[in-house]
């Protein structure tokens, strides 16, 4: 079957459409806001050809996920080089996660909290979830000591994900988060 390029773009195009809308309603009200009959309504197309793109709202979050997680790679690698030295490294590391977070509540969410078609921590993992975890891996794997690097850089996010969660949500005061960030880089600078 021979394919028309034009058709193709237009296609892309209007997926993108349709993706970079439903990140623009949830960062501004919340992916609750996000409902294919008001996406279909802003840009202007019908819930079928919305649904001839994506299966419903899950997958069009799983969409904007993986386009997070690549703009979050990006984002955390700015700065974070290990030949700076570790603990700077790993502050640099966690304030661009947590700017991040703060930046982009709605596409953080889609990633990391709300329920997700995507297969996370497989080897079927698409490229983009990969990549980002790859950005942890790059400066917090150097110092895992003795201990396997995937699993002390997990345990890092974990930690990271855990205080975004918590500020996020007002357990934690945020005026503290600079001594939190710290206190957590001190013990994983210096390796398992």
């Amino acid at each position: 079957m021979v394919t028309n390029p034009r058709r193709e773009r237009d296609r892309s195009q209007r997926e993108q459409l349709i993706v970079t809308t439903a990140r623009e309603i949830a960062e501004e009200e919340g992916w609750d806001a996000v409902t294919t009959r008001r996406l279909a309504a802003k840009i202007e197309y019908s819930q079928p050809v919305l649904y001839s793109h994506f299966s419903g709202k899950g997958a069009i979050m799983a969409a904007a996920a993986l386009e997070g997680c690549t703009e979050m790679a990006v984002h955390m690698r700015k700065g974070a080089v290990a030949e700076e030295g570790a603990r700077a490294a790993l502050l640099r590391l966690a304030d661009n996660y947590f700017d991040f977070a703060d930046r982009k509540p709605a596409l953080y969410d889609a990633i990391f909290t709300l329920a997700s078609e995507l297969s996370f921590a497989s080897p079927d993992s698409p490229e983009p979830l990969k990549d980002a975890f790859g950005a942890l891996l790059e400066v917090v794997g150097p110092v895992a000591g003795g201990d396997d690097p995937a699993l002390y850089t997990e345990t890092f996010w974990a930690a990271l994900h855990g205080l975004v969660t918590l500020e996020r949500s007002r357990r934690l005061p945020a005026d503290a988060r600079a001594e939190r960030i710290r206190m957590l880089v001190d013990r994983f600078a210096v390796g398992g």
